[in-house]
């Protein structure tokens, strides 16, 4: 039975805790915290829970296997380097790292002691981005023209990273997923509302060197809460929306050509055919998650969003953050080692 361990057990790490104590493949043995607020919570969901305040003492237990780490973004890097030196295997909640020479030295890491590691990108685990995957995959939407993104709401303000680093992680890990390949360079531009310095609104344009382009709008200044995510392609447009009843449609949208070739847009007729919406088994991403972890650890497997996928997502972010302090000139993403690149399919 594997050992699993809790770094940081607030608003999000708490979900972990749930997860673990409802999952029958893993025990979880110790929570690290130092609120006593958010023990006494993570004590309702697991009352036979050991918990410490130092996270160092989780770690040099000997008899925990895996860590969990769920405290705030700017701790996930060291924390996560000091488990895999533990000889932990750690799922390190997004982001990764705040820079992207910490999630490198992450991944180099996890390679020289042989220890599952994976990034908490919990998007990449729903049924519905699964299946849009496979449909990309298929052909049957035809050729991605370009992908749009929107995550708002009117939410819990943060003062330890902005809404890029807060909410894109969700946003850039499914576009890293879908398309498969590293974006050529990024633009954003953004506004600081509430707080000065950090900024609450974000908007990102990603453009790749085979002409796809991604646009995602991020904020927590929203008077209604929307997680939705529209792909254009060549034969079909498909939506996916996380806050419908029926998270996938499928539209047999677009324009048809002329059986010859023109120049003209009149000779561009309009497809406006069904809208599939096809079944989802839906299960709770961060249960499947948590299962894809504990699955590599008993098998040696390499996660979907192992520390390459987390990387790539930090250069994007990188990249971004840059381009906020230009006020949206477009910056190219720094090269990246071969070894971090999509694999061929």
């Amino acid at each position: 039975m594997i050992r699993v361990g809790v770094i940081g057990a607030g608003a999000w790490g708490l979900n972990h805790v749930r997860a673990l104590v409802a999952e029958p493949g893993c025990t979880l043995a110790l929570i690290a915290d130092p609120d006593p607020s958010v023990v006494h919570r993570a004590h309702e969901l697991a009352s036979h829970v050991q918990t410490v305040t130092d996270p160092d003492q989780l770690l040099a237990d000997p008899s925990i296997d895996a860590v969990i780490i769920a405290s705030p973004a700017s701790t996930h890097a060291s924390l996560a380097r000091n488990a895999l030196l533990a000889g932990k295997h750690v799922l390190v909640e997004k982001p990764l790292a705040m820079q992207l020479s910490q999630a490198l030295e992450l991944l180099e890491l996890s390679r020289q002691h042989a220890r599952v590691a994976m990034v908490g990108h919990l998007m990449v685990f729903h049924p519905a981005v699964v299946k849009l995957r496979e449909l990309l995959r298929s052909g049957d939407l035809g050729r991605l023209h370009y992908l749009h993104s929107t995550r708002v709401n009117l939410g819990r303000l943060r003062d330890d990273e902005n809404t890029l680093w807060s909410f894109g992680p969700h946003d850039l890990s499914m576009i890293d997923f879908l398309f498969e390949q590293i974006p050529q360079s990024v633009a954003a531009r953004g506004q600081s509302v509430i707080q000065e310095g950090i900024e609450d609104v974000v908007f990102l344009t990603l453009r790749y060197a085979t002409g796809e382009m991604a646009h995602v709008h991020l904020s927590w200044l929203s008077p209604r809460k929307e997680r939705r995510l529209t792909l254009i392609c060549s034969q079909k447009m498909v939506e996916f929306d996380d806050v419908a009843v029926d998270k996938l449609r499928i539209c047999d949208k677009g324009y048809d050509r002329a059986p010859s070739f023109t120049q003209y847009a009149q000779y561009l007729t309009i497809r406006d055919g069904d809208v599939f919406i096809p079944q989802l088994s839906m299960q709770e991403p961060l249960q499947l998650q948590l299962q894809h972890f504990l699955s590599c650890i008993e098998t040696g497997g390499s996660p979907t969003t192992n520390l390459e996928s987390g990387a790539r997502v930090i250069a994007v972010l990188e990249a971004a953050q840059r381009s906020l302090a230009l006020d949206g000139i477009p910056v190219e993403l720094a090269a990246l080692p071969a070894s971090v690149h999509h694999a061929s399919r």
